[in-house]
C-alpha cells in the first residue's frame, strides 16, 4: 500500500503519533510519504520505504500570512500524482483534513480518485475547532473524509457533541515503540541527579497553560518537604519562565533541573521513579504512555482521555483537576518502598497493551475498510 501521511512536524503528539506510525508501516513493507512544511523530527531514513517531501510555501506582498493551506494542497496533488499513492492519512483537523478535501477534489478532475483518513488529536477539537471561525470547516472537512480516527473515547465524545458530525470515528488509541521506549540501564545518569537516592520525579511538556506547570512544582514542593527528592522538567513552552521563578520563590531550584527540549527522552524516563501529568486537558496521555513503557508510576488528573490509559491504584493514581493536595498524598503513597515496585511492574504491563504491533494492524484495517468502499462507490458511479 502507498500511504501519503500529513502532519505537524514537532514535537506535539500529533506530530510524534504520526511519525511513528509511518516508521512502523514502512516496517511492514508499506510506502510511506511524508508531506509536510519541514522534516519531522522522529524521522529518520534507516528503512527504504519511506520518503519526505517538503511544502515549500513563499509570502508574497499580497498576503499578511503565506497561504499554506494552499500550498499543501498543491503538494498533495502533486505526491498523489506523482508516485501514485492509495491514500492519504492526515493528522490533525486544521489544516491538513481541508487541504486534503481540496487535493481530492482537484485530483478528481484528473481522474484519480484518492481517500482521506483524518485522525484527531485533541486541540484541534477541543480547542481551535471550536472557534467559532473554524467550526464549519473543521465539521464539513470531517464529515468529508473516508475515514475518522480519534485517540480516545472521550475525544470522540466530546467531537460529537461539538459538532455535527455525520461520519462513523472508530477509536484507535495512541501507541508506543517497546524497542524505543523501555528502562534503559543508566545508573551513572541517576547517581550524577540523585547523589544521595533521592526520588526522582520528572515531567514532560510542552508548557502550556493547559498543562498545569505550576501544580507541578507545587506537588513537588509538597513532596520535597516529607522526603529528599529531585524534579526534572522535560519540554519548553510559554509558562516555563513562570514554573523557573515558582521553583526560586519555594526556594527549591536546587531541586529541580529544566532540560528543555530532549530527543532522547526515554533515557530520562529510565532513571525515574514518578511522572506528573496535572494536565487541565488531556485527550490520551501520550507522555504518560511513554513513561509507563519505561516502568514509571503516574499521577495524574482524572480529566480527557487520561482514565482510558492511567488505571486507578494500579498504574498510579488520578486526582480532580487542580488537587494538588491529594495528588501529593497519592505521590507519597506510590514512593514508598514497599510499593514502588508494584506500581513500577504495573505500568510497564499496562502500556505493553499499547504496543505498536497491537495498534498497527487496527489501522491497516481501516485502510482496508476505507479503499474498499471507495473502490465500491466508485464502481456504482460507473455503472450509472
Amino acid at each position: 500500500m502507498k500511504i501519503g501521511i500529513v502532519c505537524y512536524p514537532t514535537f506535539g503528539g500529533s506530530g510524534v503519533v504520526a511519525t511513528e506510525l509511518g516508521k512502523a508501516l514502512a516496517k511492514e513493507g508499506h510506502e510511506v510519504h511524508f508531506i509536510t512544511y519541514s522534516q519531522p523530527s522522529r524521522l529518520d531514513f534507516l528503512n527504504e520505504n519511506l520518503f519526505y517531501h517538503e511544502v515549500e510555501f513563499r509570502s508574497y506582498p499580497l498576503f499578511e500570512y503565506p497561504p499554506y493551506e494552499l500550498a499543501l494542497a498543491s503538494k498533495m496533488v502533486s505526491v498523489v500524482k506523482n508516485e501514485k499513492l492509495d491514500l492519504l492519512h492526515v493528522h490533525y483537523a486544521i489544516p491538513h483534513a481541508s487541504a486534503a478535501y481540496m487535493a481530492k477534489q482537484i485530483l478528481k478532475t484528473h481522474g484519480i480518485y484518492i481517500p482521506v483518513v483524518t485522525t484527531l488529536h485533541g486541540t484541534d477539537i477541543t480547542l481551535v475547532g471550536k472557534d467559532a471561525s473554524y467550526e464549519p470547516v473543521v465539521t464539513f472537512s470531517i464529515n468529508q473524509s473516508d475515514g475518522v480516527t480519534s485517540v480516545s473515547e472521550d475525544l470522540k465524545r466530546e467531537t460529537y457533541n461539538s459538532f455535527k458530525i455525520t461520519r462513523e470515528i472508530e477509536v484507535i488509541p495512541n501507541f508506543i515503540d517497546l524497542e524505543k521506549f523501555k528502562k534503559q540501564k543508566k545508573d551513572h545518569f541517576k547517581k550524577a541527579i540523585c547523589p544521595q537516592g533521592e526520588a526522582l520525579i520528572v515531567h514532560t511538556s510542552n508548557f502550556r497553560k493547559v498543562k498545569r506547570v505550576n501544580d507541578v512544582v507545587t506537588v513537588f514542593n509538597n513532596i520535597h518537604k516529607e522526603i529528599p527528592s529531585k524534579l526534572l522538567m522535560i519540554g519548553d513552552g510559554p509558562e516555563r519562565n513562570m514554573a523557573e521563578n515558582m521553583a526560586r520563590e519555594l526556594s527549591i531550584n536546587d531541586a529541580v533541573r529544566f532540560l528543555g527540549k530532549q530527543e532522547a527522552v526515554e533515557e530520562v524516563l529510565s532513571v525515574a521513579d514518578l511522572f506528573l501529568m496535572p494536565s487541565e486537558k488531556e485527550s490520551f496521555g501520550l507522555a504518560a504512555l511513554e513513561a509507563m513503557a519505561c516502568e514509571v508510576p503516574v499521577i495524574s488528573s482524572n480529566t480527557g482521555g487520561i482514565p482510558e490509559l492511567n488505571v486507578q491504584g494500579v498504574t498510579g493514581f488520578m486526582s480532580n483537576v487542580g488537587d494538588v493536595e491529594d495528588m501529593t498524598r497519592k505521590a507519597l503513597f506510590v514512593l514508598d518502598k514497599n510499593n514502588l515496585p508494584r506500581f513500577k511492574a504495573n505500568a510497564l504491563a499496562r502500556a505493553k497493551e499499547f504496543d505498536i504491533t497491537n495498534i498497527l494492524p487496527l489501522y491497516e484495517r481501516h485502510y482496508d475498510a476505507v479503499l474498499k468502499r471507495t473502490a465500491s462507490l466508485r464502481s456504482v458511479e460507473t455503472t450509472r
